[in-house]
């Protein structure tokens, strides 16, 4: 069973993901972390994330298994991500490690933005999951804070509108529901609520 979670920035659509993966004894792939690493090494490298040379280097060269998921959940990190994420080349130069992931035997879990419509049209099972701007901004901002990130409310918020505008508007895989996708809103959802939804809706693609 390969189940797609889809969702924009702070969504919930992580944390769902991986109690998913816990549930129903699935491996999970943050798929995000692929362009955060991969915009992480261009930044390292004192290159511009919007070169497409530089970028498509970062992604061919990058090992899945020593990404540091401390140094990639920076705010600065997040909208490098976004800028070589719309780069078809990067796209498809780590088009064919997650779609490897989605179909080893017994399936796995996917979380990102195009798994249901451009990676995994074939799942069985597709969440779309969101929440409204002011709500996914105000996680995002605890979670930096927390983490020593000074950012404040109103620039996490610019930050979010943009990235959502940046992620639907690009011309390869935008981020979009597919078609058959549920739509999960978290916005007024505890963490357990919503991971409990999620759970059901899997339930009941499986019985169907």
């Amino acid at each position: 069973m390969i189940i797609a979670v889809d969702g924009p920035l702070a969504s919930g659509k992580g944390t769902i993901a991986r109690a998913l993966s816990q549930t129903f004894g699935l491996p999970y792939l943050d798929t995000g972390s692929l362009y955060r690493a991969t915009a992480l090494r261009v930044l390292d490298a004192g290159e511009d994330p919007t070169d497409e040379a530089a970028a498509v280097r970062a992604a061919t060269s990058l090992d899945v298994t020593a990404i540091d998921e401390d140094r990639i959940r920076t705010a600065e990190v997040g909208v490098a991500a976004s800028q070589v994420a719309k780069q078809q080349p990067v796209r498809d130069a780590l088009f064919d490690v997650q779609r490897a992931f989605a179909t080893q035997p017994g399936g796995a879990i996917l979380d990102g933005r195009d798994i249901g419509t451009v990676i995994c049209p074939d799942a069985e099972v597709k969440l779309f999951v969101t929440a409204d701007p002011e709500t996914r901004a105000r996680r995002r901002q605890t979670e930096l804070n927390a983490k020593g990130d000074p950012i404040t409310f109103e620039q996490m918020l610019a930050q979010t509108l943009e990235r959502d505008a940046r992620d639907a508007q690009r011309s390869d895989a935008p981020m979009r529901k597919a078609e058959d996708a549920t739509l999960l809103d978290t916005s007024s959802l505890s963490i357990d609520a919503a991971i409990a939804e999620a759970v059901r809706i899997v339930e009941k693609r499986q019985k169907a």
